[in-house]
């Protein structure tokens, strides 16, 4: 195993409902943890979502609402995934921006507070695209020269995802073989959110990185605009995200009372 590890790492890839981290829900769920002696542990599991899967999605992944009727809500399977998850740091494809923030949803959803920021993320894409620009399936015939078959199938898409980062840790010397590393060199910003809703600048201020006050500090924007933060409090953003706003403004409520 070239990926040197202090602590164990999990390769997260799911299946949804749609792709609103905010109001979707996962159908599946694929784990494979590696652990720093290079022993693997790979748990999957449907998940019954309790809302209906969009036509377009089982187009995707091909899981309908019969599939998943029967299975258990990830408020069954919660609990044991957070002991799972425990003291790993996590990985995926896409998964900074997509399969770890719904997962950090998902969570919260079931009142289990998943504290994503004392973690070490890796994405295998932001690798992939800073060095070759490519999708899933053909990053893992360009790395590994194999096709990837059942793509969509979350088992298959995380074993692949694995592969392709030991590939890329043979192929580019400049990556360090760990997760520190990755880590950082995975990141495209230095977020304040797992989403990427909001960003530091250079002076270590949160910035919005979205919309109409895009490169803004949140500071200034709730400053003067103090109707935008009851819109973001209703609006369709992940929880995750809005804990990140509502503590900013609790900051300038509190600063606002000590300094009249």
């Amino acid at each position: 195993m070239r990926l040197k590890l202090e602590r164990p790492i999990a390769f997260i890839d799911l299946e949804t409902t749609g792709l609103s981290v905010g109001s979707d829900r996962i159908v599946e769920i694929a784990i494979l943890k590696i652990n720093p002696d290079g022993s693997k542990t790979l748990r999957q599991h449907r998940v019954n979502p309790e809302m209906p899967i969009s036509a377009e999605s089982t187009s995707i992944h091909g899981i309908s609402n019969e599939d998943v009727a029967t299975e258990p809500t990830f408020g069954d399977l919660g609990p044991s995934l957070f002991k799972f998850l425990f003291n790993c740091d996590l990985a995926g494809y896409n998964s900074n921006k997509f399969d770890i923030p719904m997962l950090v949803e998902e969570f919260f959803r079931v009142g289990i507070e998943f504290d994503f920021q004392e973690r070490k993320m890796v994405d295998v894409q932001n690798v992939f695209h800073k060095m070759e620009q490519r999708t899933l399936k053909a990053a893992f015939k360009f790395y590994c020269n194999k096709d990837l078959e059942n793509a969509h199938s979350a088992a298959a898409d995380i074993e692949a995802t694995y592969d392709i980062l030991e590939a890329q840790l043979d192929k580019y010397a400049e990556l360090e073989p760990n997760v520190d590393f990755l880590s950082e060199f995975s990141r495209f910003n230095n977020t304040a959110d797992i989403m990427g809703r909001i960003v530091f600048n250079d002076d270590g201020i949160e910035c919005i990185n979205f919309g109409k006050h895009k490169g803004k500090s949140v500071v200034e924007v709730f400053t003067r605009e103090p109707g935008y933060y009851g819109w973001l409090m209703n609006g369709d953003f992940p929880r995750s995200t809005k804990k990140v706003f509502e503590g900013i403004m609790n900051r300038m409520k509190n600063e606002k009372a000590t300094n009249p």
